[in-house]
């Protein structure tokens, strides 16, 4: 049983052999994590085949994607593979749901991404609540009738969105909003009063939507080696989520000097990154960097932290590292009562 407090959760990228994601999921179970999520990055390997992996060798954590987007994958495989995760993993499973990034680097270009977001999450939760009542969007449809095979429940619903339209989204039919890329403790207000807006037009207490912040982390008793690698780690996230961000100004110049980089092939693009930027969009050094990182988040109000990867220099041991000596030191954090 996990106790009250904040959920701490991981991240994987699907970048793994087979056999993989299951030792590491144990591993996150043993240490006392509350899930595991795996991305869904373009070009990187389908989710479904990790997270069954990782259903099948464990018993208590929560387990989804964060996030699947409804313009590579079509609303009725989303829902139809969340169903079949939530039945493998003995009912631990949750939907997320974005509108994805690099999508024009295989000629997507939505015109209207995040009103074909709602309309995703109509036609999923339609389709996962398997009473035929079907939905009715302008931009996917499901007919009145029509029942997923094995579907019996809706499933608790992420969205992940910066913005203050995705966060109205996630206000009205959301149970949780990820801001991924961030682990910056101001954005956590910000959220919520973006949330605000959708919740009180669904006539719902703003508290129903859980705030997540997750982000690159690197642990190693070495901190110096373990901000290296997160620098190197989150060059390519920075370019994409550091102008979202409306509580940060970043140094003249660095972006375009990170971007030059990441085009240049440079083999540490994020040797740019100062340290005051890198606090924001990661979670990097020893364990009592990490956990005054993550302390600085549930002091914030923070309703759930997830730590990306790769974790630390070898993920196994930064997952070991971080149930070990980061969990231990957080004050209001979830952890297994024995």
């Amino acid at each position: 049983m996990t106790g009250d407090g904040v959920p701490i959760t991981l991240g994987l990228q699907t970048d793994k052999p087979r056999g993989a994601y299951a030792r590491l999921a144990t591993l996150a179970e043993e240490r006392g994590f509350s899930g595991v999520t795996v991305f869904s990055d373009l070009m990187y390997q389908s989710a479904i085949v990790p997270l069954m992996e990782m259903a099948w060798a464990t018993r208590r954590i929560r387990l989804g994607c964060a996030c699947w987007n409804p313009f590579t994958l079509h609303p009725y495989e989303i829902a139809n593979q969340a169903a079949l995760l939530d039945d493998h993993s003995g009912g631990r499973a949750y939907v997320g749901l974005a509108r994805g990034s690099w999508l024009g680097s295989v000629g997507l270009e939505p015109q209207r991404p995040l009103a074909q977001l709602r309309d995703a999450i109509g036609v999923i939760d339609a389709l996962l609540a398997g009473d035929g009542r079907g939905y009715e969007g302008e931009h996917f449809r499901v007919d009145a009738g029509a029942r997923l095979v094995g579907a019996t429940r809706p499933l608790p619903m992420l969205v992940g969105s910066w913005g203050p339209r995705g966060a109205a989204i996630a206000g009205r039919f959301a149970d949780e909003i990820k801001i991924g890329g961030s682990a910056n403790p101001a954005m956590i207000g910000v959220t919520r009063e973006r949330v605000r807006a959708g919740a009180d037009a669904a006539g719902r207490p703003v508290s129903d939507v859980g705030i997540v912040l997750g982000a690159v982390t690197v642990v190693d008793r070495d901190r110096r080696l373990a901000r290296r690698a997160a620098r190197r780690e989150v060059a390519m996230y920075l370019d994409v989520v550091a102008e979202l961000d409306v509580t940060v100004e970043l140094p003249e110049g660095l972006l375009d000097g990170l971007r030059d980089r990441l085009r240049d092939g440079h083999d540490d693009p994020g040797a740019l990154i100062p340290d005051d930027v890198l606090d924001l969009f990661a979670f990097a050094g020893d364990p009592e960097d990490v956990a005054a990182q993550a302390q600085r988040l549930i002091d914030a109000g923070v309703d759930r932290i997830e730590f990306g990867t790769p974790h630390g220099l070898d993920e196994g041991e930064g997952i070991d590292l971080l149930g070990r000596a980061v969990l231990p030191r957080l004050r209001g954090a979830a952890y297994p009562q024995s």
